[in-house]
């Protein structure tokens, strides 16, 4: 996401300070429910390294409602942001004056979270005399598996998060093409409303994941929108539908019903995942030769089994399997 970052020259101050093989970017990312800050150093050679990151969740403040509440979660992040931009910059053992640049989540994601990072952004841009960066969320995730693995362009995508699912092509910085979507919810968004039915806490993917360790993952007969179709769109909101009405029929639930559900739920998530992967792996290699690589990035990536399960796919399809680390799935920086 740092790749067009180019070194700052302000025509009005010396800029002996700013050494010429490196640049050093500030980021900042509050479009959902965690504030988060960094400082990146990138070479000349386009080696990065992450000198500071830290994140402020807002766990406590939405676990009441059991989902994000947008206006609470703006709140949070007006209260912390310049916190935690300044200490990022302090952890990073760097000092104001020697960044180049400042980047920032310029959306999508929850409007009041947005302007208030981009704003913050913005000002210290200004007071700092370097340029700005709009960040899109989701090039950030598309290209967060860079910051640590040898990924060379090309490479497919799947972004999977709690308000996007996609397969992309991706060729390089701005340049994606996109090969499936989901046609109404996220994968990631099913899954925290099927938390919430089940009463299993927020946030809803690990709660939900942790509640499958110790189900059967065939107890429960859910659909598949779009199994077997010869193209590469999702569709989750009749599997969601379908969850809350298999839990309903349960009557009382005990802790193995919703141990099963969650299970059969989550192999439903990855079945369909999969599938859908598999046609986009085949429309790739239509307009790329290989050696193949394959990303998935995005909140949904964290999940264990999921992870599993395209591993396998991509054994079989030729594919090599790139993942960000899971500290760098959510929405966060850098």
């Amino acid at each position: 996401m740092y790749g067009q970052v180019m070194l700052a020259e302000d025509k009005n101050k010396p800029q002996d300070n700013k050494p010429k093989d490196y640049v050093l970017v500030l980021g900042v990312e509050s479009s959902c429910d965690e504030t988060a800050a960094s400082v990146v150093r990138r070479t000349q050679d386009g080696k990065v390294s992450v000198l500071s990151s830290l994140v402020a969740s807002q766990d406590e403040i939405h676990t009441p409602y059991g989902g994000v509440v947008p206006e609470l979660a703006a709140r949070a992040h007006m209260q912390k942001i310049e916190s935690m931009m300044a200490q990022a910059v302090k952890q990073s053992g760097i000092k104001w004056t020697n960044l180049h640049a400042i980047a920032a989540t310029s959306g999508p994601g929850l409007i009041g979270g947005v302007i208030t990072g981009l704003m913050a952004a913005k000002g210290l841009s200004v007071s700092l005399s370097i340029p700005l960066i709009a960040v899109n969320h989701l090039e950030g995730h598309a290209l967060s598996p860079r910051l640590t693995d040898d990924c060379p362009f090309p490479y497919l995508l799947l972004l999977v998060s709690g308000g996007h699912t996609q397969l992309l092509s991706v060729k390089g910085v701005g340049e994606f093409t996109r090969l499936g979507s989901t046609v109404d919810d996220a994968a990631g968004e099913t899954f925290d409303k099927t938390a919430k039915i089940m009463g299993l806490g927020f946030p809803g993917g690990p709660a939900v994941e942790k509640m499958a360790r110790k189900g059967d993952p065939n107890a429960v007969k859910l659909p598949r929108p779009f199994f077997g179709k010869p193209h590469a769109d999702f569709s989750f909101s009749g599997l969601k539908t379908a969850t809350m009405r298999a839990f309903e029929s349960l009557g009382t639930t005990s802790n193995k019903d919703k141990a099963n559900l969650a299970a059969s739920f989550q192999k439903t998530v990855c079945d369909i995942l999969c599938d859908r992967t598999k046609y986009a792996m085949d429309m790739f290699k239509r307009s790329n030769k290989g050696p193949y690589r394959f990303v998935v990035a995005g909140g949904v990536a964290a999940n264990a089994s999921i992870r599993s399960g395209l591993e396998n796919l991509c054994a079989d399809k030729g594919f090599t399997l790139i993942a960000p680390p899971l500290k760098y799935c959510g929405d966060m920086v850098p």
